[in-house]
Order: C-alpha cells, then structure tokens, then sequence
C-alpha cells in the first residue's frame, strides 16, 4: 500500500508510507496529526515500513460528520490494518499509538488479535478522563468554537501537550503543534475533542483482554498517567510492561525522540529475541 487514501467508516483517513521493513502503524495524539511523528520517523524508517495514519479530523483526512467513540475510531483502524496486511503479506501488524492512538490500539488489539503482533500504546491512561479534566475540556470547547486555536485556547492546549522546557525551549515542536490546529476546521477539532476525550470510556477491560506482547511508554511529567499506574495495569495483563521516558508531557516522540526510540528499540528487540 503506498501513500494515499483509506475508505473506512468515519470516512477517507489518509495514510502516508515510508521506510523499509515489518509494517509499523501509527495513531497520533489529540490536537496534532502524523507530522507529530516527524522527529521519530528518521530513527524507525530503516527498520520498519510506517504507516503514518491521520486520525479523522485532522491533517488530510475527512472530517468527522459527528462526533463519535474510540470504539469506532477502532472500527476504521481496523479496516487500514487489513488494507496494511493485505499489502504488506504479514500476518500481524505492530501498533505504535500515542495517547488517541494507544487507546485505539488497546481497543483493536482486544478485538482482533489476528492483526496485531505488538502493541506500544504511548501516553495512553486506560481510565477515562476525571472530572477536574473533564469540566476543564467542557469549558474549553465553546471557546475554541468561538475563536479558534488562539489567545487562551492555544495556551492551554500548548501547556497540556508539553512540558514548560519544551514551550520555552523548543519553538520547532511548538510549531509542529499549532500547525496542526491551523489545518484541522474548528468543527471537525470539537469533533475530534468530543471523540478522542470527553467519550473515552475505560479501557482497562480491554487492555485485561490483549494477548500480544504490550509496552506501555509513560512520561514523567503526565500527572494524569503515571509509570506506577501504567507499570500496575501491566502487571495484570498477559504479556505486558512499562518504561518511562523523562523530560517530556504527552508526546514523547516530539520532545524526546531519542529517548522515545530507545524504549521502543528495547521492546521490539526483546521480542525479536523470542
């Protein structure tokens, strides 16, 4: 499958391909697109070919018609994973998902184990959002509906994605993001705010239900999700663990791309070695 257009469910999400390898899909975080992937994509394309997924509502692919649930954004992940199989002859596919992304993953890989060989679900809480959260987004979307990514929207945003370094220090990553709010419609980002977050449902039934080898990445600076919660959640699942990358909020592979490579390095390598 080259770079271009899947059909699915929630309409065409688009899909670039690069690199050599084991097919690698990735699912990106909340307010951004794949180009969040841009710092990591260098350091995994030798090994892998990457299946860098637009999420619905943002970058190049359709907006969302409605809001919906990451059960169905599992659903149109689903039908690319089979188009990634098809194309590529391997019979199960590695998911790299960040935050939105690894709740997708969860969600595919509890259902169908068929397609998935691993599973690396990034800055992903399998608990649904809390209520100090919750009433905070709620307070958020009328606003952005009325102004847009900018003033006090655009900060707070910035401030849940990155860590007060990054925001100082690193205008490339800053830029990466409010290039992806630019690009994404008002009404298709509340869309993708109303899908991705305020209906995100526990996903630690899910999660109790895969069966392929799991890494749970965390940061150290994402009070919402910390490496004692995810390392607890990977002691109960099948084949699962953790590792912490430091310096970084929600998108680890925009603020610590290194870092971020070496976890994911560790993983795949183990399983290689099985």
């Amino acid at each position: 499958m080259d770079s271009g257009f899947v059909d699915t469910r929630l309409g065409r999400l688009h899909v670039d391909v690069v690199g050599e390898g084991p097919p690698l899909v990735l699912w990106h975080s909340m307010f951004v697109d794949s180009t969040s992937w841009n710092r990591l994509v260098p350091l995994l394309k030798g090994a892998h070919r990457l299946h860098l997924i637009d999420a619905p509502s943002c970058g190049r692919s359709d907006p969302l018609r409605e809001a919906t649930d990451i059960s169905a954004c599992a659903d149109a992940a689903i039908e690319v994973l089979e188009h990634v199989r098809g194309s590529s002859g391997q019979d199960g596919v590695d998911w790299l998902g960040n935050a939105w992304g690894g709740h997708v993953g969860i969600e595919v890989a509890a259902r169908r184990p068929d397609l998935i060989r691993s599973l690396v679900a990034v800055s992903a809480p399998t608990h649904p959002i809390d209520r100090p959260l919750r009433r905070k987004v709620r307070m958020l979307v009328p606003l952005y509906r009325l102004i847009g990514p900018r003033g006090p929207v655009r900060s707070a945003i910035e401030e849940t994605i990155f860590t007060d370094r990054t925001r100082a220090h690193d205008p490339e990553a800053v830029e990466v993001l409010r290039g992806a709010l630019d690009r994404a419609g008002r009404t298709a980002t509340i869309r993708a705010i109303e899908t991705a977050i305020l209906n995100r449902v526990d996903l630690l039934s899910a999660a109790l239900e895969v069966t392929c080898p799991a890494l749970f990445v965390t940061t150290d600076d994402r009070g919402e999700w910390t490496p004692e919660q995810a390392r607890a959640v990977a002691a109960e699942m099948i084949d699962a663990r953790e590792s912490t990358v430091s310096g970084a909020r929600v998108i680890p592979a925009l603020e610590q791309p290194e870092s971020t490579f070496l976890a994911l390095g560790e993983f795949w390598a183990g399983l290689d070695r099985r």
